[in-house]
């Protein structure tokens, strides 16, 4: 070789022809780019022609970014540009660029600023395929891992695989002395390895010669027989200089470690995966047994092959939930899931039914003091205290239960209840890890338990505050049929101001009332009350409808700037007439036997409470078999739909063969009242009777 590396004749002289590529350089096929201040190519290298399929002719005088960046990123680029041109400071990094053949690729860059000897100045960019630049940075980083770091132990195996030779590493690591080595196989010497695996690969490599690289394996050695370690293995063919085979090298790395921070941050990202499932699926509603179902669906399997969700019974019923030392616990299991364990999901108390644990079970303790009780490894006697029965006991040990742990859900400082989960068919004990784990889930989950009881409580006490102030009515009266139904909003716990009425007149009549006073709350329920009081003491004065709404209008006035849309019709069988007024509500509609339903077209007129608007009375005649629907807005009205729309389904779905009327209101609320609808409904439907 010449000086500097450069090939030489025979006479000393640099050779001529063609060099082959041998450096660094070369193999990185680094490419350079010069542009000028606006960022027009003025320089472009071979390498940079193949780097991005461009010729010199193609590039000379573009701009770089309009050429090689793809739309998205011109922007980004431009700024890093004026970056590097106006501070002087260079940019590194990873890029996506454009191909001439329309494909991307990633791209290492080096850009700087350049200045010429007339104070010119210009951008360099120096640019190499990134995953050449990552190929070679890997090799350099092995290759010097190997040859400066330790432990790492090496050995040279014949085609038999039998030991050859070993380094003191190796030794050391093995815990057997070298002699001890030379002329056995693996598994002679490390009985305790999976060497029937080992072997294999390297028989592979001494077939295909391909090496072998950083494969893993665990075990034990002589040097600490009581512990686990994990290697890094690698495996390489040798040749001799005619490519005769000689044999395998191997280095070997204890990765102990590393292989435990892997195994834990698996672990690490398992639980944190587990926390944000968790976040995402558990409380999607307020719905108490629905939000039990989600805690116990999280659990299982990631974390027990059984989870029950437990709640004391005082907790359910709103009562204070404090055990004494001896008082056993009345549990209500609301969510049970068992992943493939059919003998322990037999052994769980079924959901909905309150059962008794007596104080020494282990649930009861958990329950009683607020902290976690964990059973790494159950034995027959702790059976008996996890299970309600021995019945229950028999089936958990027939089931192969070996690990328990029990967690409090608390919340706002009240224990709400437990989190039951058992380990059948995953081998590992419950763990430190899994307490964790385990408390992390309990927490999150009691409060959306805790919300949905006291959302359910609250829904409970306003339904019964609402229906309260709504009538009952017998199905006959007057010559009518009539059905009723009262639907409480689906997305809220206050009550409505909806109401209905059906009252009995003299003379064989019947009024027919529906209403709904604006707003929610409890002011518009004590508006609705009295409305409905006014309008059943005003209908026994046997006024017209539309003098009988011209009262109720002054008498919302006076009721705090309240208002309140009516219909209010008076029935007579005698002349089958039905005489109705409107306060600004929706129409009724008429259903005649051979005809479709109508809408009946009223005189709308003012809410109640707007004062000074006329109201009148229309005549609608009512033959044997006619029915006549009533109903607020919360049925047909969405924010999603028109109303003309939704009035057409009604119609749509009232039309058809005659059905029993329980059954059209069921119809009517089931299809068109929306489940998260924030109005509640009042529906009225009356049918009149054949007479006599």
């Amino acid at each position: 070789m010449g000086a500097a590396g450069i090939p030489a004749s025979e006479d000393g002289e640099p050779a001529r022809g063609t060099v082959r590529p041998s450096g660094l350089l070369d193999v990185l096929g680094m490419a350079s780019v010069v542009t000028d201040t606006e960022g027009r190519i003025v320089l472009w290298s071979p390498q940079a022609e193949e780097l991005f399929g461009y010729s010199a002719r193609e590039a000379l005088g573009k701009y770089a970014a309009h050429l090689m960046i793809n739309e998205q990123h011109v922007d980004l680029v431009v700024k890093l540009f004026a970056d590097v041109m106006e501070t002087g400071q260079s940019w590194a990094g990873a890029f996506p660029v454009r191909h001439k053949d329309g494909g991307t690729r990633l791209v290492e860059f080096r850009n700087m600023r350049l200045l010429d000897d007339r104070g010119g100045v210009y951008a360099l960019g120096l640019c190499a395929d990134h995953e050449t630049v990552r190929r070679l940075e890997r090799d350099v980083a092995l290759s010097t891992r190997m040859v400066s770091q330790s432990p790492i132990g090496l050995a040279v195996l014949d085609t038999e695989l039998r030991y050859v030779s070993v380094n003191p590493a190796l030794e050391q690591l093995n815990g057997v002395p070298a002699e001890d080595h030379l002329g056995r196989k693996i598994g002679e010497v490390l009985p305790h390895l999976d060497a029937a695996a080992f072997e294999t690969a390297a028989r592979e490599v001494l077939r295909t010669g391909k090496p072998l690289v950083d494969l893993h394996t665990v075990g034990r050695t002589a040097a600490d027989p009581d512990s686990e370690h994990a290697w890094s293995v690698s495996l390489y063919r040798l040749e001799d200089a005619l490519g005769t085979v000689l044999g395998v090298a191997s280095s070997v790395l204890d990765v102990t470690e590393h292989h435990l921070a892997t195994v834990e941050a698996e672990a690490a990202r398992r639980r944190l995966a587990l926390v944000a499932d968790a976040s995402a699926r558990i409380g999607t509603t307020l719905d108490l047994d629905r939000t039990a179902r989600e805690l116990a669906d999280v659990a299982v399997p990631e974390l027990a092959d059984v989870a029950a969700v437990d709640l004391l019974e005082a907790v359910v019923q709103g009562r204070p939930s404090t055990l004494g030392p001896s008082e056993p616990a009345l549990i209500r299991p609301l969510a049970v899931e068992a992943a493939g364990a059919p003998d322990a999901l037999g052994a769980a108390d079924p959901p909905g039914q309150v059962a008794r644990y007596a104080a020494e079970r282990l649930v009861t303790e958990c329950v009683r003091t607020g902290s976690p009780v964990l059973v790494k490894r159950v034995g027959p006697d702790d059976l008996t205290r996890i299970a309600r029965s021995p019945q229950a006991a028999a089936l958990l040990a027939r089931a192969g239960l070996h690990s328990y742990l029990a967690v409090p859900l608390i919340a706002r400082g009240e224990v709400l209840g437990a989190l039951d989960l058992k380990r059948i068919g995953n081998p590992e004990p419950f763990g430190k890890d899994d307490l964790l784990l385990a408390r992390e889930l309990a927490a999150r989950a009691a409060v959306q338990i805790d919300n949905a009881r006291w959302y359910q409580d609250a829904r409970n006490t306003a339904l019964t505050l609402q229906r309260s102030l709504l009538p009952s009515h017998p199905s006959v009266t007057g010559g009518l049929e009539v059905a009723s139904r009262y639907q409480p909003a689906g997305a809220t716990a206050e009550v409505g101001g909806d109401w209905f009425d059906v009252i009995p007149l003299d003379g064989g009549e019947t009024a027919l009332v529906v209403g709904d006073v604006m707003g929610s709350g409890i002011n518009a329920a004590a508006t609705m009350g009295r409305l409905r009081t006014a309008t059943t003491t005003l209908a026994s004065l046997d006024l017209d409808p539309a003098k009988l709404l011209e009262h109720l209008d002054r008498i919302t006035q006076d009721l705090d700037a309240s208002f309140a849309t009516c219909v209010y019709a008076v029935y007579d069988p005698r002349l089958g007439q039905c005489r109705i007024a409107n306060a600004g509500h929706l129409p009724p509609v008429r259903m005649r036997a051979g005809r479709p339903p109508e809408l009946l077209d009223l005189p709308t007129g003012a809410p109640l409470g707007v004062g000074g608007v006329a109201f009148s009375t229309t005549v609608v005649d009512l033959e044997p078999g006619d029915r006549l629907v009533l109903y607020t807005d919360g049925l047909v009205e969405t924010r999603q739909h028109p109303l003309d729309e939704r009035l057409d389904a009604l119609l749509e779905l009232l039309d058809g063969p005659d059905r029993a009327l329980e059954t059209v209101c069921d119809v009517l609320l089931r299809t068109l009242h929306q489940p998260d609808n924030s109005d509640d409904v009042a529906l009225l439907i009356a049918r009149v009777q054949t007479r006599e």
